[in-house]
């Protein structure tokens, strides 16, 4: 856990000022900031703002710990993204501030945050985005093509959605609400982001506050530890494995028996699961998959 201050907060398109900031925090992810005169305002005097580009500037982070070090990743940030390289003591991760304009084609911002995973590979990331999409995965009430088309890319790069279902949204005003704004991790991030809400209280703004913490040390009375069936595969039966799975995976998903290593068939299986689009059948699928192989004899 960051120490003392590990709350994190993100704004979406909230528009966070000094009282929402003025929080026992570690930092803040905001989208759209106010500004005048070209430059960020209603911070609180000592808290760190990372931002950049020229002129209206729709992305920022906003560090009030001061124990954390930030170095700011300039070639990748700009008006609409601000990526940050986070150090404290021994803990190191990204953190990413991204504004999603709803008037451009999502693919020129997915291609952002593309760029932003080939950057961080290997490494934990987390994003912060006011995506201008709606998604019914997301616990949206509906689904648009931006939805679709960014959920592809979050299934095809493995990176998790943190929003949880509430009876509040995420945004709000006369002309509706929707869950425009997104917490998202990849799988090094995954485990450390914990008790993600929208606060209730107001934020000055059509968009609500999300805020969560970062333990990256979980108790270990709190270790996963799964339930259920387990299967063990001795060492003289992972060839007739390989061979009936293989068999499998060709039967159940009409990938079609072209041969092909193991990761030629996982590519496969990921060009599937992104025109398919629905995660959950495919994985209740692959589970049977597995299930089948290895409780044959």
């Amino acid at each position: 856990m960051l120490p003392s201050k590990p709350t994190t907060l993100e704004g979406g398109n909230s528009k966070l000022n000094a009282d929402d900031i003025n929080r026992q925090i570690g930092m803040a992810l905001i989208q759209e900031p106010y500004q005048y005169q070209g430059k960020i305002t209603g911070i609180t005097k000592g808290y760190r703002t990372y931002a950049y580009g020229e002129g209206k500037r729709r992305a920022a982070i906003i560090i009030q710990d001061n124990t954390i070090d930030a170095l700011l990743i300039t070639q990748l940030s700009d008006n609409d993204a601000v990526l940050l390289e986070i150090n404290n003591q021994n803990l190191s991760f990204y953190a990413a501030s991204v504004y999603f304009d709803y008037n451009e084609p999502i693919e020129n911002n997915i291609k952002t945050v593309d760029k932003i995973l080939k950057f961080t590979k290997g490494k934990k990331l987390l994003l912060a985005i006011d995506s201008n999409s709606r998604l019914t995965t997301w616990h949206d009430i509906k689904t648009n093509p931006r939805g679709k088309a960014l959920e592809e890319f979050l299934t095809y790069n493995q990176l998790h959605i943190m929003n949880e279902d509430s009876t509040r949204t995420t945004f709000q005003s006369t002309r509706g609400s929707s869950n425009i704004d997104l917490t998202i991790a990849n799988n090094h991030m995954l485990a450390a982001i914990k008790d993600w809400e929208l606060l209730e209280e107001e934020s000055c703004s059509d968009h609500n506050i999300i805020k969560y913490n970062l333990n990256f040390n979980p108790d270990k009375a709190h270790k996963y530890d799964p339930q259920g069936l387990r299967f063990v595969i001795k060492e003289n039966q992972q060839a007739d494995f390989h061979k009936n799975f293989r068999r499998q995976i060709f039967k159940n998903f009409q990938v079609g028996n072209k041969g092909g290593n193991i990761s030629e068939i996982d590519e496969r299986l990921a060009e599937k699961l992104t025109r398919q689009g629905n995660v959950v059948i495919f994985i209740e699928r692959l589970d049977d998959t597995i299930r089948t192989t290895c409780t044959e004899r």
